[in-house]
């Protein structure tokens, strides 16, 4: 079993993350299992109540509930049977992690990224072991410890950034890495001009129900910059009457342009795998 250093002194480190406004309550040592009776809903800024905890069990893990108005967070695994390496490095390829605060090496050999809190949900890509957690869940904090028969190690800070960061759209992250069937759109044309191709690509991406619209207009944004076509405003005129968000509509636009161009996106100095 690899082993950690001496122990630090987990109430500092739980003092210091209150006083800068997040919410913390104890865990298990070495573990995830709250300490508390509610868990995640007795999580507080109360320097008084978190002595209290970490009198109790100094050696408490400590965790911090995930949302608004803290952070979500993208967790990428690693396990004896796969982890997220490969699906991480779609997703930053094509842009969809941009925007974040905080990178966390997790004890397993993963990774945290920090966003800045939604209401969002949480969510997983357990075929592609990605997880995403958000309002209903919480994760561990630097330097909580991670035990397990393969290795006893500590979370840890590799990189913070200075800059207010963005929000990450899960749901284009679920869509990038694992999209749902298309619906098979009708013959593509050929021979036609880059007017009647955009019209059509836009047709197909107007038809889309709840659930596909999204992957529609990757695809077709993609057969539209495969084309050379650069005036791409008609096919997110399109996915809006579909229904989807005109800003996620120009999100999906751009992540295509970037993935038919393959231009690289940055990552965290030191943990792109």
């Amino acid at each position: 079993m690899t082993t950690t250093d001496t122990a630090p002194d987990l109430l500092t480190h739980a003092l210091a993350y209150a006083e800068s406004g997040l919410r913390v309550f104890p865990c298990l040592p070495g573990g995830k299992t709250p300490l508390t009776s509610s868990g995640f809903l007795d999580a507080t800024t109360d320097p008084d109540r978190i002595r209290e905890w970490w009198a109790w069990r100094p050696h408490a893990n400590i965790a911090t509930p995930t949302g608004a108005p803290g952070f979500d967070v993208l967790d990428v695994d690693v396990r004896p049977d796969g982890n997220g390496w490969a699906a991480y490095r779609r997703a930053t390829v094509a842009g969809a992690l941009d925007g974040w605060q905080r990178a966390i090496r997790t004890p397993s050999g993963g990774l945290h990224l920090h966003y800045p809190g939604t209401n969002q949900r949480n969510g997983s890509l357990r075929d592609h072991h990605i997880d995403f957690r958000a309002t209903g869940g919480y994760v561990l904090l630097p330097p909580s410890l991670g035990q397990t028969k393969a290795y006893s190690r500590r979370y840890e800070v590799i990189r913070a950034v200075k800059a207010p960061g963005q929000p990450l759209d899960w749901a284009r992250v679920t869509h990038l890495i694992a999209p749902p069937a298309p619906c098979a759109p009708r013959r593509e044309p050929r021979d036609v001009s880059d007017e009647q191709r955009t019209a059509w690509l836009a047709s197909h991406v107007a038809r889309q129900p709840t659930g596909n619209r999204n992957n529609a207009l990757f695809w077709a944004a993609c057969r539209a910059t495969e084309a050379g076509i650069a005036d791409l405003d008609a096919l997110v005129d399109a996915a809006v009457t579909a229904g989807l968000p005109r800003r996620q509509a120009n999100l999906t636009i751009a992540s295509a342009q970037r993935v038919i161009a393959h231009g690289p996106a940055s990552s965290p100095t030191g943990i792109y795998r």
